[in-house]
């Protein structure tokens, strides 16, 4: 098969000069280049020139779980055999992480290859602005450019309420894009299809915030199985239990994946800096350079929360960020859990002199 050929077959799942030249030394050696659609127990499906293609991933299972392919990886393939095996994965552009709920503090990817990170959140229960942080954080530690969509906005007849919840999202999510979809009714769909037109995205997402609703719009087909979220907090099942790559007839490519419960930080901390960009123009203006916005005197974040030009939630869901991310940076950096060993004791040893001090005063 010719390079043409290839390059017109994956095109629309992303393929690329870039990416043909990356290719070009598993191309000499005769192997199939394509992308993983899904990934589950040990095998994937690959879209290649040839077309969908099942494969086992046993060449590619290291013990560091960062490496395992995953959905949204280019792959070299092996042109024949049963079964057929992935050789290699190109390096990836972006990654999406997120920490495991397991205790070994171990990373998880979950989609490769991501230019937009969309951050799916359902109007139809009270918003979460704290998870809508932990998403945006994550998002922009992968590369990608997150973007948020409030969905079910037919929920909020009233304009002048959803403009409000807007405005609250924006504040939260300093920089990213904020739209509003009904994809029952179709409103603002459009706005939507024209950024995921651009690229790689990837819906993310709490089950029951209408992501596979969304995937089956943008398709123009029900290719996702949708139910109904609980009225009484508005969650749902999982509906969708891999993560599934789906070309789009508008042009681009859409990973759906499951509803995440749980969120965990995995080394993520300039995607917390992004996220809190407004704390971190602020803490130039501090009096000392690590400043960690406790109680330190000539704290210009601090004296922010003080004159209502910083949300104190706001600080609040910085601080348990940048304290969970630093525990899961700790447990696989000794050169980091020495500092944080020294941090504590220097401010166990502020804490002691100011409570003596205290005492002095008031004898």
């Amino acid at each position: 098969m010719t390079s043409t050929s290839v390059f017109t077959a994956l095109a629309p799942y992303g393929w690329d000069d870039a990416w043909a030249d990356e290719f070009a030394p598993y191309d000499a050696e005769g192997l199939l280049a394509g992308r993983v659609v899904r990934v589950d127990r040990g095998q994937c499906d690959v879209v290649t020139a040839d077309g969908l293609l099942r494969a086992d991933t046993a060449f590619v299972t290291p013990h560091d779980p960062l490496r395992v392919v995953c959905t949204g990886d280019w792959v070299a393939v092996e042109p024949g055999g049963n079964p057929r095996y992935v050789r290699t994965y190109l390096p990836r552009r972006t990654a999406f992480v997120r920490s495991t709920s397991s205790k070994r503090s171990e990373g998880q990817i979950l989609a490769a290859n991501v230019d937009h990170a969309i951050v799916a959140v359902s109007l139809a229960v009270e918003l979460d602005l704290g998870r809508i942080e932990r998403f945006l954080a994550l998002a922009w530690e992968s590369g990608a450019q997150p973007v948020v969509v409030l969905s079910k906005a037919d929920l909020v007849p009233d304009a002048v309420t959803l403009s409000h919840l807007v405005q609250d999202v924006e504040t939260t999510a300093p920089g990213v894009p904020v739209l509003t979809v009904s994809a029952h009714d179709g409103d603002g769909l459009d706005v939507l299809a024209a950024v995921v037109s651009g690229g790689t995205s990837v819906l993310l997402g709490q089950s029951g915030a209408g992501k596979s609703t969304l995937a089956n719009a943008l398709v123009g087909a029900d290719v996702m199985d949708v139910r109904a979220a609980r009225d009484v907090d508005g969650k749902g099942r999982h509906t969708t239990t891999t993560r599934n790559l789906l070309a789009l007839p508008g042009g681009g490519v859409l990973i759906d994946t499951p509803g995440l419960r749980g969120v965990g930080l995995f080394d993520a901390e300039s995607g917390v800096g992004q996220v809190f960009s407004e704390i971190a123009e602020l803490a130039e203006r501090c009096r000392f350079h690590d400043c960690a916005h406790e109680a330190e005197p000539g704290c210009a974040v601090l004296a922010a929360v003080d004159d209502g030009e910083l949300p104190e939630r706001r600080l609040e869901s910085y601080r348990k960020l940048i304290r969970e991310n630093q525990r899961i940076v700790a447990k696989t950096d000794a050169r980091v859990r020495a500092e944080l060993r020294k941090d504590w004791k220097r401010r166990g040893a502020e804490g002691k002199a100011a409570m003596e001090a205290k005492r002095g005063r008031v004898r």
